[in-house]
């Protein structure tokens, strides 16, 4: 399952029924899972850990040095979970240091030509669209669609199950449950369609949900006193929990 026209360094690990095509460039300190698929002209540099059942199409780059001027040319990381696509020209930068790490999840779908930098964590069953860029040391979490030609400033977050969509920019973080567009990027609503859609949660949650951004983005108090309202006002749940931490977790602010 190995084409002799592929290079593969000795020192490789690599797991059981995995494919790899002709002209493929597997460096040292790699180990690949079971039932991978690795395209031609794709190359997994020193420091790739790869998990089951992935597939990295053309011209793809995992483990890319770190494009930080703080790397020092350590052996770092980038960390791939199982059954992930990773489509044409992506590159997934490794971790600046030792002690940090690059880290994709589970079933996340990347489309071609997207950029993952140093030291940014994904969640699952995300979607990236075509082109988007995501800067170092940033947090995406669970669900989440990027539309196309996105860029995420460093460090930023974005919640489990929000929706950005095409041409976005943005600087602060975009919490949970919304979806967030225009330019500058702002909030423009509730995720509904697709909450409902994967059955996530009931319709009385999600009208919680509305209430509770109601109350941040129209309710003309700060931050502090909106999340206070929203304890005080709103029937709890883990969806109310998790909009409240993330929240109060943010330093670089919520989108407005």
């Amino acid at each position: 399952m190995i084409s002799p026209l592929a290079y593969v360094d000795s020192r490789a690990k690599i797991g059981k029924n995995v494919t790899i095509h002709p002209f493929a460039y597997i460096d040292k300190n790699v180990e690949i899972g079971d039932d991978c698929e690795i395209m031609p002209y794709a190359s997994l540099m020193s420091g790739t850990r790869m998990g089951k059942g992935n597939r990295v199409f053309q011209g793809a780059v995992i483990a890319a040095e770190p494009q930080d001027f703080n790397y020092k040319g350590e052996d770092t990381i980038a960390l791939i979970g199982d059954n992930n696509v990773i489509r044409e020209n992506v590159v997934i930068n490794r971790a600046t240091t030792p002690e940090g790490k690059t880290k994709i999840g589970n079933g996340n779908f990347i489309h071609e030509g997207v950029h993952i930098s140093h030291d940014t964590k994904i969640g699952n069953h995300s979607v990236f669209g075509y082109g988007s860029k995501l800067s170092g040391n940033c947090i995406v979490e669970d669900y989440v669609i990027f539309g196309g030609n996105i860029l995420m400033s460093q460090g930023c977050r974005v919640g489990a199950w929000s929706m950005i969509q095409t041409g976005c920019r943005f600087r602060n973080d975009i919490p949970p449950y919304i979806v967030a567009a225009k330019e500058p990027t702002t909030y423009y609503g509730v995720n509904a369609v697709v909450m409902q859609h994967e059955k996530i949660c009931d319709e009385k949650v999600i009208k919680h949900i509305s209430h509770a951004y109601r109350i941040i983005y129209q309710g003309n108090t700060s931050i502090y006193d909106a999340l206070l309202m929203i304890k005080d006002q709103v029937p709890m749940s883990k969806e109310i929990e998790h909009i409240i931490a993330f929240v109060e977790a943010s330093k670089l602010g919520i989108i407005k």
